[in-house]
C-alpha cells in the first residue's frame, strides 16, 4: 500500500476535529505530494492548484497517442477504487469512472444504498469500513454534509488508512468540481493574463450550491479577483463565505441585477435552483427568468467572457447559447475527467512518472 507519510488524523478525536473551522482542519487532511484525503476546498494551496492543472494538461496531451494511452493505463493497474454514490449522480460518477479507466484503475460501485446492508440496519460508517477492506481508495458522494470527512477520520484511525475523495457532500462542498472549474477558468484565460484580476459572477441558487461554496474558497488564491454574487435574497450566498473572502482580502459585491452586471463580467458561473432541498416548495415562488442567460442577454457580454455551469441546467441558460464560443460548460465536463485523473494519480504518487514521460515526449 502507498506510503502517505505522517498520519495527522491518528489519535485526533472526531468531536475536536468537527469543531474546527475548515481552514484549521486543512492541516490534518494533507494536500500535496503526500496527500491523504481530498474533502474540502480549503485544503488546496495555490501551488497545489497550479500543479494539478499542469498535470491535467500533461496527461491529456500524453493521451492523444496510442502509446501514451497505453502508458497511462499501466499507471494504476494494481489499484482498486470504490465508487460509493449514496446520492444520485451521473456526471460526477461517470467522470470519476472515466478518469479511473484512463489510469487502469479497477473500480467497484454502489449507487443505491438500498442494495447494501444498510437496509439490514448496518450503519453507513460500517458499510464504508467494509469497502475499505477490498479497495485502495473510496470515492464517495453522500447526502449528509461532512460525512466524507467523518469517514476519512474513521479510516485514518483504522489499521488500513486508505484515501477518501469527497465527490459531493450534502449542500456542503464539492472540491473536485471546484478543481475542474479552476482548470476551466485557467485554460479560458490563458491568453488574457490568467485568472488574476478577473471579475467573476456566481448566479442563481448560491445558498444551497456546494459548487459555488467550494469555488469561491479557491478564488482567494488569485490576487485581484473580484466576485459578484447575484441571486434572489432568499438564495443569496451565506455570510460565512463572505467572511472568508473578507479575511483573504478578496473584493466582492452582493446583488440581484444580472442584466445590469453582464457588460462588466469576465466569467459568469450559472447555477440552477436546487429545489430538491426545499421543505415546502418555496423555490416555486422565485422568478428564475431574472437569473438566466438568453441570446439577447448574451449580446451584452464581453467577447472574451466565459459562461460556466456545473450542470445539470434547467432554464437558466438557453440552449441557443450552446453554440457561442463563450459557452464553456461542455468543456467543463471534459475537463473534469482529466483533472480527476490527475488528482487520483497525484494521491497515489504517480505524477512523477507522468512528468518523465511528458518530458521525453516533448523533447
Amino acid at each position: 500500500m502507498t506510503d502517505y507519510g505522517e498520519n495527522r488524523l491518528k489519535g485526533v478525536e472526531w468531536d475536536d476535529l468537527e469543531a474546527m473551522a475548515p481552514a484549521d482542519r486543512a492541516g490534518h487532511f494533507l494536500i500535496g505530494r503526500r496527500a491523504y484525503h481530498v474533502l474540502f476546498a480549503q485544503q488546496f494551496t495555490r501551488g497545489f492548484l497550479d500543479r494539478i492543472c499542469d498535470l491535467a494538461t500533461r496527461t491529456r496531451r500524453i493521451a492523444k497517442t496510442r502509446g501514451g494511452m497505453m502508458f497511462l493505463r499501466e499507471l494504476l493497474a494494481e489499484k482498486r477504487a470504490m465508487l460509493y454514490f449514496a446520492q444520485p449522480s451521473s456526471r460526477t460518477f461517470l467522470s470519476f469512472l472515466a478518469a479511473g479507466e484512463i489510469l487502469g484503475l479497477q473500480t467497484g460501485e454502489v449507487r443505491d444504498s438500498t442494495t447494501s446492508s444498510e437496509m439490514k440496519g448496518e450503519s453507513p460508517e460500517d458499510t464504508v469500513r467494509t469497502f475499505s477492506s477490498y479497495f485502495d481508495m473510496i470515492i464517495m458522494r453522500h447526502p449528509q454534509g461532512g460525512f466524507a470527512e467523518r469517514i476519512a477520520w474513521l479510516l485514518s484511525n483504522s489499521d488500513r488508512p486508505i484515501p477518501v475523495i469527497n465527490a459531493g457532500s450534502g449542500a456542503d462542498q464539492h472540491p473536485t468540481q471546484a478543481l475542474l472549474d479552476v482548470y476551466t477558468l485557467q485554460r479560458s484565460f490563458e491568453g488574457q493574463g490568467g485568472i488574476e484580476g478577473k471579475r467573476i459572477a456566481f448566479v442563481g441558487d448560491l445558498a444551497r450550491g456546494r459548487t459555488v461554496r467550494s469555488l469561491a474558497a479557491l478564488m482567494t488564491h488569485y490576487p485581484g479577483v473580484h466576485l459578484s454574487f447575484i441571486a434572489p435574497p432568499s438564495l443569496q450566498i451565506e455570510e460565512a463565505i463572505l467572511r472568508q473572502l473578507d479575511e483573504a482580502g478578496i473584493s466582492y459585491d452582493v446583488g440581484e441585477d444580472l442584466v445590469g452586471m453582464l457588460p462588466e463580467l469576465d466569467a459568469v458561473y450559472m447555477t440552477r435552483i436546487q429545489d430538491e432541498w426545499d421543505r415546502e416548495g418555496e423555490s416555486r415562488a422565485i422568478d428564475v427568468s431574472a437569473y438566466a442567460i438568453t441570446v439577447d442577454r448574451l449580446q451584452k457580454m464581453k467577447d472574451s467572457a466565459v459562461i460556466m455551469h456545473p450542470l445539470p441546467r434547467r432554464d437558466e441558460i438557453s440552449p441557443e447559447v450552446d453554440s457561442d464560443p463563450r459557452a464553456k460548460y461542455w468543456r467543463q465536463v471534459r475537463n473534469g475527467m482529466w483533472i480527476r485523473a490527475s488528482l487520483i494519480m497525484h494521491i497515489f504518487d504517480r505524477d512523477g512518472e507522468v512528468d518523465r514521460y511528458y518530458e521525453d515526449l516533448v523533447s
